[in-house]
């Protein structure tokens, strides 16, 4: 009789245990998605680039870039939480039934995308033409926006998926086989202080935990690439750190860097803010720091210049990235620098993450800016950034970018034979005879060592 017993009772409990467990993690779910409020702001990080063009074409210094820049920051209100996480344990490469991928590859996602069909109207698919800092110049280009009801939109490549919705369920599914296919397994996901987003989408924040929620599912991770906004400051930006990692430090899908047991954050044109500023919440034993507290993280600044090498130093960065995927665009982004990029950090004790990409392409939204277009050349392009990348990185790799169609730069799937139906009647760009996936998997092929 007490065998009997002991059995049914073990029955029972094994049960009732997954069905607890459910119910913990919908009522978490349920508290997330409370906290998260939808609204509407600007930004978008394309006017710096803008500057970053000029400067290059016109030997303009440093001091004029950053007055240029902040010219066009908008606006956040400052946030602060302060429950204590527990960021989950994660391991160097991440399993699942289709594909294995690699913690130590992170790619940049855009979430911005939208449609009449889940979004009060097109979002980014319409995105204008940017008009030229010379004004004569700028005469001579169009600003008007792209039609997708005409089938046309601001890229130079047709998404396989269509002119879709980033909150679109179906979409961030598919979007997660994709990258997991490529062998990828962090997404950077562009991230704006809850109630903001760029000048053409919506609030990013609101679709962080359907991304945690689907990426989880595929062994995929998530971290935060945090974009400029009106007053960011680092005390704002430590303010944000709080937040995330409060909201979504439990998740199994949060990113939590192997050796350190740390988040690792990216933050776009870092340089905008004086190294010395920086350091106020970077350096250790700082009345305001992160370190050492429950809301420390390694922090990647953006190298974009020469000079940025001193900045990241006197910022007490972790480590820094290069974010463009234009070879002699920038001195970051020059394919031959990676080298001594790569000493500078060893040196230095700098996590280098260099950024690359299958070509770039941004004349549907900046038509005057045929001097800075790569060609992708059948993949040979795609082929050498990341055989520099792989030759001159101690651990990580970040590829620009999974879905930026803006910029040409995008490995996501892309179709054959489709044609503006505007004026123009212009052919979509597409990945020749290789076929829709060919980027993505041979991002997988030449990086398979970070992947096994």
């Amino acid at each position: 009789m007490l065998l009997i017993w002991v059995m049914v009772t073990r029955h029972i409990v094994m049960k009732l245990v997954p069905n607890a467990q459910e119910i913990v993690k919908v009522k978490e779910k349920i508290k997330l998605e409370t906290k998260v409020k939808n609204s509407l702001e600007n930004e978008f990080h394309e006017p710096s680039l803008n500057v970053i063009i000029h400067n290059n074409n016109n030997n303009n210094n440093q001091e004029s870039i950053t007055k240029k820049l902040q010219s066009n920051l908008f606006g956040r209100e400052e946030t602060s939480l302060f429950a204590t996480t527990t960021p989950p344990l994660p391991t160097k490469t991440c399993k699942t039934v289709k594909h294995k991928c690699s913690y130590d590859i992170h790619i940049f996602y855009y979430g911005w995308y939208g449609n009449p069909s889940y979004d009060p109207k097109w979002l980014h698919w319409n995105h204008p033409r940017l008009p030229h800092w010379n004004k004569q110049t700028a005469k001579r280009f169009s600003q008007k926006r792209h039609v997708p009801e005409k089938n046309d939109v601001g890229s130079t490549y047709y998404p396989s998926l269509g002119f879709y919705s980033s909150h679109d369920p179906s979409v961030i599914e598919n979007h997660m086989e994709q990258i997991q296919r490529a062998g990828a397994g962090v997404l950077a996901v562009s991230w704006y202080p809850p109630n903001q987003h760029d000048n053409e989408g919506r609030a990013s924040d609101m679709l962080i935990p359907a991304l945690l929620d689907a990426a989880s599912k595929y062994g995929l991770r998530i971290t935060f690439h945090i974009e400029p906004y009106k007053k960011r400051s680092p005390e704002s930006v430590k303010s944000d750190l709080k937040y995330i990692i409060d909201m979504y430090g439990k998740h199994p899908g949060f990113y939590v860097e192997e050796q350190s047991q740390l988040p690792m954050i990216y933050v776009y044109d870092s340089y905008l803010i004086s190294p010395k500023s920086w350091s106020t919440i970077l350096k250790k034993g700082g009345k305001n720091s992160i370190r050492n507290t429950k809301y420390d993280c390694l922090m990647i600044g953006l190298l974009v210049e020469h000079a940025h090498k001193s900045q990241i130093e006197e910022g007490h960065w972790d480590g820094f990235y290069t974010y463009f995927a234009v070879d002699g665009m920038t001195y970051g982004s020059t394919f031959m620098n990676f080298h001594s990029l790569r000493i500078f950090a060893g040196k230095n004790n700098l996590i280098y993450i260099p950024s690359v990409g299958p070509g770039y392409n941004d004349i549907p939204v900046r038509p005057w800016n045929r001097q800075n277009i790569r060609d992708r050349q059948d993949g040979q392009y795609y082929k050498k950034a990341l055989g520099y990348a792989k030759r001159n990185t101690e651990q990580f790799i970040s590829i620009t970018s999974f879905n930026e169609w803006h910029e040409g730069t995008q490995i996501e799937r892309a179709s054959r034979n489709e044609k503006r139906a505007d004026s123009s009647g212009e052919m979509y760009k597409d990945y020749g005879t290789h076929g829709e996936y060919y980027y993505l998997d041979l991002t997988r092929e030449i990086l398979l060592g970070f992947v096994q």
